[in-house]
């Protein structure tokens, strides 16, 4: 039965303290459930056109949640020590405390620490590699799109008017298909388009290597399920080998009496 991973001992090396890290383990999953609870309601937000007293709700669910992620960081920041060395070594996590997009990531490494996928190092390392990319690009892909169509629907000449067309839209682009059904028309949109496009390629790209590495792994060695098969063929060939020699040098021993 599989096991979530031990939490790490503070890494002195990149500013870590008992303190910090104590509570980055405190705080981390109420804000992986923040994360969760982020892309909910701006997905609520944007596919709803929500107005008066909702739209307060969620603009207000998102500000709060936006607090959360920079107290965090400031807390964490204060505990550290020394303070140079710990901004040095986590600008992710500032990145990830500023830019709201960037927070659902958090579920990804959630995931990744609930059960162990993998028995060899090697293997563990490419599942996690593989799970943040396609999860990476889901999330690009659902969040651009609401992105998209929160810059466009309301947009003289926009053809991107629903969440569906979104989807589709952001799918097309990441893919480098391109129909050119659906095209932006606003300049934030377009910048959203430019940014799905080149995260795309890279998580991609990162998906293909990591499976290619696996393949490229499992050919080198061999299916696992035929070495102990090889073994076992090895072990009895050593013992028909070991009783043909007893038995030859029993005859030479006969022979000679």
């Amino acid at each position: 039965m599989s096991t979530p991973n031990p939490a790490p001992e503070p890494d002195p090396a990149r500013g870590e303290t008992a303190r910090s890290e104590r509570w980055r383990q405190a705080t981390y999953w109420p804000l992986a459930v923040a994360a969760g609870v982020f892309l909910i309601t701006y997905t609520a937000h944007v596919i709803g056109d929500v107005r008066g007293v909702w739209a307060t709700v969620t603009s207000l669910t998102i500000a709060i949640i936006w607090v959360m992620f920079i107290v965090d960081y400031l807390v964490r920041f204060a505990l550290s020590h020394p303070r140079g060395l710990w901004f040095r070594t986590h600008k992710a996590d500032l990145v990830t405390a500023v830019i709201p997009a960037l927070r659902p990531v958090r579920l990804l490494d959630a995931f990744t620490r609930l059960a162990s996928f993998t028995k060899t190092a090697g293997n563990s390392i490419r599942a996690r590699l593989l799970i943040y990319g396609v999860g990476s690009a889901l999330l690009l892909i659902w969040y651009v799109a609401l992105l998209e169509l929160q810059f466009e629907r309301h947009a003289p000449g926009a053809d991107i008017d629903s969440f569906g067309d979104a989807v589709w839209w952001a799918f097309c682009t990441v893919t480098t298909v391109g129909y050119g059904d659906f095209v932006p028309v606003t300049i934030p949109g377009r910048v959203a388009a430019v940014a799905l496009m080149v995260g795309g390629v890279v998580l991609v790209g990162l998906v293909v290597a990591t499976i290619s590495s696996w393949v490229v792994e499992r050919a080198s060695r061999g299916h696992d399920d035929a070495q102990p098969a090889s073994r076992a063929d090895i072990q009895r060939l050593t013992a028909a080998l070991r009783t043909a020699e007893e038995r030859v040098e029993a005859e030479r021993k006969a022979a000679g009496a």
